[in-house]
């Protein structure tokens, strides 16, 4: 199953008896991670700390009555989606575009200090300024912002009073936690370990975020 989203909905507080819980979680190393490259929509796959990674979440994860597995197009999110539903007894996986990394363009591969080489002014506004940061032939954060927000909207009115796994990148996460707690600066880049864990609550007209992830990884 997949879908595509692409509009914004309502971020309010709220108090629901059918709130959906939802822990999304960040994918497992692979090798760009520890090159400290870009990886974007590079349909890299995990390496083998990236597996451990996996099956340390689905062992976190195991016990919460997990209803549904949501998953975003790439391999390396696909993979530790396949871990955490074969842990949990989740018969399938349900890919959601919405998840999807974002687009680096022509920073796709680059590492940090080649991607500000590369365009000076876009890198210092991805740092500093998610709101208006664009990606060099590559995405807006407000539209990736908007496209998890989303994907966490859907989620939340498809399991009402349920539990469930969405699996997806570090920036999706934070661009996520920043929109639904306000953050808008350089302090939007927060540390979100590999195979950790970030916590919401969605319902009808509503999202909130519940708990940050751990680790220190602001690659």
């Amino acid at each position: 199953m997949t879908e595509q989203l692409e509009r914004p909905v309502p971020v309010l507080g709220g108090t629901e008896t059918d709130t959906c819980l939802v822990y999304l979680v960040r994918h497992g190393t692979t090798t760009m991670n520890v090159e400290n490259r870009y990886r974007g929509r590079r349909d890299v796959p995990l390496d083998a700390q990236g597996y451990q990674d996996a099956v340390d979440a689905a062992r976190q994860l195991s016990k919460v009555g997990l209803a549904a597995v949501y998953t975003g197009p790439l391999r390396r999110t696909i993979a530790t989606a396949q871990i955490i539903a074969d842990e949990a007894r989740v018969p399938d996986l349900r890919i959601l575009h919405g998840l999807n990394n974002v687009d680096y363009g022509a920073w796709e591969g680059m590492t940090a200090a080649e991607a500000e080489q590369y365009d000076p002014e876009a890198f210092a506004r991805y740092r500093s300024s998610p709101d208006i940061a664009v990606c060099p032939i590559g995405e807006r954060l407000r539209d990736a912002q908007e496209r998890v927000v989303a994907a966490l909207a859907l989620i939340g009115s498809r399991h009402p009073g349920e539990t469930v796994v969405a699996v997806t990148h570090a920036v999706m996460i934070r661009l996520g936690v920043a929109r639904l707690s306000g953050i808008d600066g350089p302090g939007w880049r927060i540390p979100v370990g590999r195979g950790s864990l970030t916590m919401f609550e969605a319902s009808a007209g509503w999202i909130r975020l519940r708990s940050l992830p751990d680790g220190d990884d602001v690659d």
